[in-house]
């Protein structure tokens, strides 16, 4: 039997470790027996897992967050690695399991990525925006340190979402350094508030699991919350109101097209620059996932979010 992190599973083989349950559904197989699906997770990815013989407490035992110790065989579907288990059970305190040690996280200290964003605010030129931005930043510190980005896909790891945030602001400071008419602080403010309201749009815990979406998230949606965000504090503080407008409109417009959320496209160079940076860095990433159990010289499973599109894992050093 083997010990082994998910990144390192070979189809064929039968293996046992411990997982965090990402999430959890019972469903019904096509001859009418319960079965259970499962995303299962440590700290280098992540698996779908089946579940055939079923037992009635399983419902109430297996949720998202809970940390398990599986056994199970190692299969393909549809070109992705998927986890048959043969044996689960919750763990106990004798297994001396660090809860946190099995939690897909950012690859950077949280605290250290929030200092760094209060160290990029502060750098601010225009007074006005750094008070409005620092305000909600320094507001929404504690959930912050942990929250994902998104419910699944892009950075919808612990911390994901300061992850996502430390990536495009490093994207929007070069792209500045070639467009020189771009209003920086503008364009960092935008980048810094365009999904901060995924805080109170999903519900997380404090291992950046989320189990849903809020009611205010369902009705609403992060970016009109997130305008609403701006609006509010930018009156408490007395900020400039066309400048607030503006700031609201780079969030407003961000996702771009009307049927993803956003009723207007961008009428600011700094909001079409956010847009972009925003899709670069969520395509790469995950493109990087999709990578992640692909031999070189192999194509990926169709990766959904891409137009399910097939990447090719190419490197170099195979023509060596």
């Amino acid at each position: 039997m083997l010990d082994k992190k998910i990144n390192e599973f070979e189809v064929g083989e039968e293996v046992q470790g411990f997982f965090i349950i990402k999430s959890f559904n019972v469903k019904t197989s096509s001859n009418n027996k319960k079965y259970l699906d499962f995303t299962l997770a440590d700290r280098t990815g992540e698996v779908n897992a089946k579940l055939w013989d079923v037992k009635d407490e399983y419902e109430e035992l297996y949720q998202a967050g809970v940390l398990v110790k599986v056994r199970g065989a190692i299969t393909s579907w549809q070109n992705n690695v998927q986890l048959k288990v043969i044996k689960i059970r919750l763990t106990t305190e004798e297994d001396q399991i660090n809860l946190s040690d099995y939690v897909p996280s950012a690859p950077y200290d949280p605290r250290e990525m929030f200092d760094e964003l209060v160290e990029v605010i502060n750098g601010f030129k225009n007074n006005d925006l750094k008070r409005l931005v620092l305000h909600i930043v320094k507001e929404y510190e504690e959930p912050l340190l942990t929250a994902p980005a998104a419910k699944s896909n892009h950075h919808a790891i612990r911390s994901g979402l300061l992850y996502h945030l430390k990536r495009m602001i490093k994207t929007g400071k070069a792209l500045c350094q070639i467009y020189t008419h771009i209003n920086e602080d503008l364009l960092i403010a935008g980048i810094i508030l365009h999904d901060m309201e995924k805080i109170n749009e999903m519900v997380s815990d404090h291992l950046g699991i989320v189990s849903d979406y809020s009611t205010e998230g369902q009705l609403l949606g992060h970016i009109i919350m997130g305008i609403k965000k701006i609006d509010t504090v930018a009156r408490a503080l007395g900020i400039d109101p066309e400048l607030s407008m503006v700031l609201q409109h780079l969030v407003l417009s961000h996702h771009y097209e009307p049927e993803f959320g956003s009723p207007k496209k961008p009428m600011l160079p700094e909001g079409e620059l956010l847009h972009y940076i925003d899709i670069i860095d969520a395509r790469m990433y995950d493109m990087e996932l999709a990578y992640r159990d692909v031999p070189v010289g192999d194509f990926t499973a169709p990766v959904w979010v891409l137009d399910k599109r097939r990447l090719y894992n190419y490197k170099e050093s195979q023509n060596d």
